[in-house]
């Protein structure tokens, strides 16, 4: 049988059909538009969304034996704000995860309601990309669009309520809203009431790897596919990217080296950090996991690379790079703020250190070293928490670099293990549709017989000593520079 996984991205959709022992058949990419209205602001339009999703669907699968689809699942950009009305038309452009207009009402969940409210409630504290401080901005800001609220949905449940009708969410997408309380997998009462929401504007929870319904009878008419496709509930993108790495059970850990930076560990328990530096959420696997993001990583190479530097060739400003451990240049590598573990928007970027003969190189250094000290303070509260790793497999363009990957060992004192076929949140959703249909007993099987690791990178010893040494330098930095900003 074969299997779908749709990834609904910021910039575009990307489909993955996989055979059920996990080999790739064939991906698929369709672009849409992302638009910015006004300064900060950040929406697309979700029927942008679906009209590529179903081209998208029909390019996948042109030339294969359609009647051996048996479901499809998602992984999806999280926190989106996405609103219909009682004809089920949607109301107003999608609200986004990157979009920065909910600082007021931010600032109200997590001073007036207080933080401690609102961990107790759902695990977490507000951040502005979170979708409860979305509703709130639209029920002061657009009272007659809030007005005609009927559902409310996040951005690949949009998806997967126009293929099946089912009106539904997973739990790891939901925990991301500030809406749902984490440790008992159900909506939050008291965040209703806070955000003044009905429980009928909600979906249905399920777990990611449950079936939700089928495909409609027009769709799969539309499509060629058979009726009985099943469709499965699929995971927020990073919970999706974790089951595609392999990143389940207990103690499990993944770095991701994207435009932003996450250290993503699973956990049978439920845990919640005292600062809440750390997302507690649940996993899609059906347990929980701990996430610190950071909004910029390997973005900031970029930067430094393309806007700076006026190159493309990130290899050639890397290969000088020798005096690892001993850089005096350091990087805070916040060019938009910081989520974890500091939930700082207004902080940004400094580089401290520099003379008369700092080099080039020295520089495009920091800015790697900067972004692997960030992903140490994450990795550093999940430790006081009790939670002792010694491996992470690592995923995103960033771990494309060989010097990088061995600057994330030494500064995190981890084994990463490089993985034989990284798909992100696409291959995590075709593993959840196959789990769904029943073709593994559980997601950690499903993991366990796709997911294959191609090269482990140990931390060098003497690098491991000196980067301890650098570490405690770069983490004094920020509590000197916050108030600057």
């Amino acid at each position: 049988m074969l299997y779908i996984g749709i990834d609904l991205g910021t910039s575009a959709v990307k489909l993955l059909l996989m055979e059920a022992d996990g080999t790739i058949r064939r991906i698929v990419s369709r672009e849409y538009p992302l638009y910015f209205p006004h300064p900060g602001w950040s929406e697309q339009d979700p029927r942008d969304w679906y009209e590529q999703t179903i081209e998208g669907l029909k390019e996948l699968t042109s030339g294969c034996d359609r009647s051996q689809i048996a479901g499809i699942s998602f992984g999806g950009q999280m926190h989106g704000l996405v609103v219909l009305d009682e004809q089920d038309e949607v109301i107003r452009p999608a609200i986004l995860w990157n979009d920065g207009r909910t600082e007021a009402q931010t600032e109200y969940l997590n001073n007036v309601i207080g933080r401690e409210k609102l961990s107790a409630y759902t695990a977490n504290v507000a951040f502005a990309g979170f979708t409860a401080p979305k509703i709130l901005w639209m029920k002061e800001e657009e009272p007659d669009l809030y007005a005609r609220i009927a559902k409310i949905m996040l951005p690949k449940d949009y998806l997967a309520y126009r293929l099946s009708g089912s009106f539904c969410t997973d739990l790891s997408d939901a925990s991301g809203m500030l809406l749902l309380d984490v440790k008992n997998r159900c909506w939050s009462e008291e965040m209703l009431k806070i955000c003044g929401v009905r429980k009928e504007q909600l979906p249905a929870l399920y777990e990611s790897y449950k079936v939700v319904g089928t495909l409609k009878k027009e769709i799969a008419e539309k499509l060629g596919f058979p009726e009985d496709v099943r469709v499965i509930a699929g995971a927020g993108d990073n919970a999706a990217a974790a089951v595609g790495t392999g990143t389940v059970g207990d103690g499990a850990c993944n770095i991701s080296l994207g435009t932003s930076g996450t250290i993503f560990i699973s956990s049978r328990s439920f845990r919640v950090d005292e600062n809440n530096a750390l997302h507690s959420f649940d996993h899609a696997d059906g347990s929980y996991h701990l996430m610190g993001c950071m909004l910029s990583a390997a973005s900031c190479n970029k930067w430094w690379n393309e806007e700076i530097l006026n190159t493309v060739d990130y290899g050639a400003e890397q290969k000088d790079i020798t005096a690892l451990g001993d850089n005096p240049v350091f990087f805070l590598p916040y060019l938009m703020g910081e989520r974890s573990p500091h939930n700082d928007p207004n902080v940004r970027s400094v580089f401290l250190g520099m003379s008369m003969d700092t080099t080039r190189s020295q520089m495009t250094q920091a800015v790697l070293e900067g972004v692997a000290f960030g992903l140490r303070d994450s990795l550093e509260v999940a430790r006081s928490l009790g939670i002792h790793l010694t491996r992470t497999r690592i995923c995103g363009g960033g771990a494309k670099s060989p010097l990088w990957r061995r600057i994330i060992a030494a500064v995190l004192n981890l084994q990463v293990e490089i993985l034989e076929i990284e798909e992100g949140p696409a291959l995590g959703g075709a593993m959840l549709a196959a789990v769904g249909c029943g073709e593994y007993p559980d997601v950690q099987s499903a993991a366990k017989q796709i997911v294959r690791v191609a090269q482990i990178i140990d931390p060098e010893k003497d690098l491991v000593e000196k980067y301890e040494a650098q570490y405690q330098k770069f983490r004094r930095i920020y509590p000197v520079v916050k108030e600057l900003f």
